[in-house]
């Protein structure tokens, strides 16, 4: 006769509860958690992965955390939460908050912290993100990778790598209406092109002609597909003579043309090809009407860099006949922001990297000091035009005292994916940030990893974020084969 496993049961059940740490007369304090990413009071969608995170300090024995009806407990100074459970509360408290507090044991001694909450929306973010990982040195580019990161979980796929491309540089992935079947890169270097990605399939574009200053660089697709627009830059790095500044990268020409990839054409302007004018940072509106790009007048190089200030603006286009309009608007520039508000007076604005959301109701851009390579800005942050009403949110809650850009919207433009320095200045990494329905922005959280000290230990940065529907359908071997092939012409 069998003996009864219930004493065995109940023995591991209170040795588990002895070896999980629990708080015992914690000492309260009035003050947040000292928890890295910092996701204290943030928004978040109802599927994202767990928000595991570590507490600051060499002497962190043990950590515990209440948040809602789910209780962890931690040895050591890293807290993970399960996926199921996880998943469990978040669809529980979808449309509502929940109260977290964490406690933390030292010497010994149990300390809890202000309790914080997290603001669980039902409006879900887009499941895959791409992003260019690049080292944050003064290299232009060296060992890229372009990757792919479900975000509803820690999955992660590599769509191009260096060991396959000759350490050439990548141009970064962007979609087409965050669709996973519609999108492109660009591999730099001889036998390079833009390798366009149609359901999987992948065409190898010459997107270069006699008259164009280089191959494509920044690049954005109009709403059905057929069309891209794009420009051609000449980007030159150059060293700093102020000790706090590192490194400067600016354009010495650029253009903005558009291609027809039904007919492997290229739409021109005189508008958008002047060489007294630098043009760049192309992307369509949703609704395929216009073309929003960036320009400056040309100014000397370097020596004048300071007074390189691009303009906001906006040209037509017929998507029916592939045509580009004959006056183009200026949105904002630096006097009209002087203008708009007294307080912006006194630093000059330089607007790059406009990006709409998929409503047509608000643009997304950045604005610096001066030039056009944000990322090595400190004070380069995000603003928000409303495209409606004309109103700019300088977006307070969701930029820092480091350099904010490279953003992307989701396909239900509630969420807005950038690249922030915000944590050490040196590496960029993503963040999510939530707009409501009344137009107003929550503070933002870091894309979630499965270790907590992930962003301590990676020496790469997250460069130019996109959000996807869905998975991209091809990989790093998949773009080697189709580099192989000879590029097709466009004319």
């Amino acid at each position: 006769m069998k003996q009864s496993l219930l004493p065995f049961y109940l023995f591991t059940l209170l040795l588990l509860a002895a070896c999980s740490p629990h708080p015992e007369n914690a000492v309260q304090s009035d003050q947040l958690p000292p928890i890295y990413p910092d996701y204290t009071d943030v928004t978040i969608p109802t599927n994202i992965a767990p928000l595991n995170f570590l507490v600051r300090g060499d002497d962190v024995e043990a950590v515990y955390v209440e948040a809602g009806t789910l209780t962890v407990g931690a040895r050591g100074n890293e807290l993970c939460f399960s996926e199921g459970d996880w998943r469990q509360l978040l669809a529980d408290a979808a449309g509502r908050d929940i109260s977290v507090t964490v406690s933390v044991r030292r010497q010994g001694r149990w300390t809890q912290y202000k309790t914080f909450k997290w603001t669980v929306v039902k409006d879900e973010i887009d499941p895959w993100l791409t992003y260019r990982l690049i080292e944050p040195d003064y290299e232009v580019w060296n060992n890229i990778q372009l990757k792919q990161r479900c975000t509803e979980n820690f999955d992660e796929a590599v769509l191009t790598d260096f060991n396959l491309q000759q350490n050439r540089c990548m141009n970064c992935h962007t979609f087409g209406n965050q669709d996973p079947n519609r999108s492109m890169l660009y591999v730099r270097g001889e036998g390079g092109g833009a390798i366009l990605n149609e359901n999987g399939h992948l065409r190898k574009l010459g997107l270069k002609t006699d008259e164009m200053v280089s191959g494509s660089v920044y690049f954005g697709f109009s709403p059905t597909g057929r069309y891209i627009v794009f420009s051609t830059n000449v980007i030159i790095p150059a060293f700093h003579s102020e000790a706090k500044r590192r490194l400067e990268v600016f354009d010495t020409k650029s253009d903005v043309y558009v291609a027809d990839l039904e007919q492997n054409r290229i739409v021109r302007s005189p508008l958008t090809a002047d060489s007294l004018v630098l043009e760049t940072f192309p992307t369509f509106s949703p609704d395929g009407r216009y073309i929003y790009y960036c320009a400056a007048p040309l100014v000397q190089l370097p020596q004048d860099i300071k007074q390189l200030q691009y303009a906001l603006v906006r040209l037509p286009f017929d998507e029916q006949s592939g045509t580009l309009g004959t006056t183009a608007d200026t949105l904002i520039s630096n006097a009209q922001l002087s203008q708009l508000d007294p307080r912006l007076a006194a630093r000059p604005h330089s607007v790059c990297h406009p990006r709409v959301s998929p409503d047509g109701r608000y643009l997304t851009f950045t604005v610096q000091d001066y030039g056009t390579f944000p990322i090595w800005h400190r004070e380069s942050d995000l603003w928000t035009l409303d495209l409606k009403t004309g109103h700019i949110d300088t977006m307070a809650v969701v930029n820092s005292n480091r350099s904010d850009t490279y953003h992307a919207w989701s396909s239900n433009g509630r969420w807005l994916v950038f690249a922030s320095k915000r944590d050490d200045g040196l590496y960029g990494k993503p963040y999510f940030a939530y707009i409501d329905r009344h137009g107003r922005w929550h503070k933002p959280f870091c894309l979630p990893q499965r270790s907590p000290s992930f962003y301590d230990e990676n020496l790469k940065s997250f460069n130019a974020p996109e959000l996807g529907r869905g998975r991209v359908p091809f990989d790093a071997v998949d773009v080697q084969r189709v580099m192989q092939r000879e590029a097709e012409k466009f004319q």
